[in-house]
This record gives structure tokens, sequence and C-alpha cells, in this order.
């Protein structure tokens, strides 16, 4: 992408909003261009001033991420904001809901500033913020949980998708990458070019609704395409 990258922070802790805020104004091709205390906040203040990039908060009072982040996307024009969720922990079922609600990935709220920064970065170019092995760990870990138990994950974000819509070609890029390759890995599977590989992956995503890959890979596991340790 040109120009800089447009950042909305949001966080309902002042201190760590504002250590996030300031250290981003400090970084070169940055722009941050809101600041939010909660969800609702958030959702106004997005369709305000039309960021590349929210760093989304998971849990706050009142309006959590979950819901902020699905309340974004679902107003957002083309193209819509990458949300990258802040969490305390790697593996918190919060973080799944957001996944599932089309969040691009997250950051643990102790990473260095160089880390955050080359989130921010590779999340605001629209590539992968993190290796697709490390989404499906935590898919894994919360569908496996779900199974278990009987129960869904409490994200309210509805039952699967159906694949019906889906090529065999398609579906079969969905189940390579629900197992966490990625598409120079599919490509080479499959014997075709990584171009077509992201043209099936754009086309499954439009058919089934989806924003990120993070959430392809969560309906990957939700429809049965991949099971956990599959």
């Amino acid at each position: 992408m040109t120009g800089s990258i447009k950042v909305l922070v949001v966080d309902d802790q002042f201190l760590i909003r504002a250590g996030l805020v300031g250290l981003l104004r400090a970084a070169p091709g940055i722009d941050v261009v809101g600041e939010a205390g909660d969800g609702d906040e958030a959702v106004a203040l997005a369709a305000e001033t039309r960021p590349d990039v929210v760093l989304m908060d998971i849990r706050m009072p009142g309006t959590n991420g979950i819901t902020a982040t699905r309340r974004i996307l679902a107003a957002a024009a083309e193209p819509a904001p990458r949300i990258l969720v802040l969490t305390t922990f790697d593996l918190d079922e919060y973080v799944y809901g957001a996944l599932r609600a089309g969040a691009s990935g997250f950051l643990l709220k102790d990473s260095g500033p160089e880390r955050l920064l080359a989130a921010v970065a590779a999340v605001g170019g629209g590539d992968a913020l993190f290796a697709p092995s490390v989404t499906r760990r935590l898919v894994e870990a919360f569908t496996r949980q779900a199974h278990g138990n009987g129960s869904d994950t409490g994200d309210g974000g509805g039952p699967p998708p159906d694949l019906g819509a889906l090529t065999l070609r398609e579906v079969e890029v969905l189940k390579l990458i629900g197992r966490g390759l990625t598409n120079a890995d599919i490509a080479e599977r499959l014997y075709i070019s990584e171009a077509t590989v992201k043209t099936h992956l754009n086309r499954t995503m439009s058919k089934l609704d989806l924003d990120s890959r993070a959430q392809a890979v969560v309906v990957a596991y939700e429809t049965g395409l991949v099971t956990p340790g599959g």
C-alpha cells in the first residue's frame, strides 16, 4: 500500500492505550487516526476515520472487542480495515471468537515495540500476521474444547457456513489452509501457481462471506473439513 498506515487504537485501560498511541506516533509510516476506550466508541470512530488497521482490545466492559470487530467489519466500506486483536493470553477463548468474527490476527500485549510495529505493518500491507500454524493451534484448541463439552465457544457467531457453493478445488484449498499450509505450500502440493491459489482463496472467501484468512481456518474446522489433530 502507498502512504501511511492509518491506525485506530482501542483499549479500555488508559495507560496501555496511551503507550500504544505514543509508540505508533513515533514510528515512520504510521498515522494514528483515533483512540477509543470501549467497543461502542471504536465502532463510531472506525466509521468516521476509516483506518487501515484497528488495534482491538478484547476484554472491555460493555461492548467487547468481539462484538465491536463484527460491527466494524459489517459496516465498513471496501477495503475493510484489518482488525488486530490485543490479548494477554495466546490461547484465549476471546481471541478465537474474534477470529471467528473476522479479525485478521492477534498480538500479545507483552510483545515488544518491534513486534508491534512489524505486526501493524504486516496487517496494514495485507499480509498474514503470523504463521498459519499459530492460527491452527488456537482454532484446534477451542474446536476440541467445544466438541468435548457439546457447546459452542459462546461468541455468538452463528452456525458455520454451507460449503455446497464451493467447487471441489476450492474445498481442497480451504482444507489445506485449515491445516496451516501457506499459499506457496498449497501451490506446490496441488501443482498450481501461487496466483491460482490466491484466486481460489479469494473466491472461497467471497462465496462464504469471510473477512480474513484466519476466519477461513475457523470455518475449515467448524464445518468438519479439518478435524483437530487430523
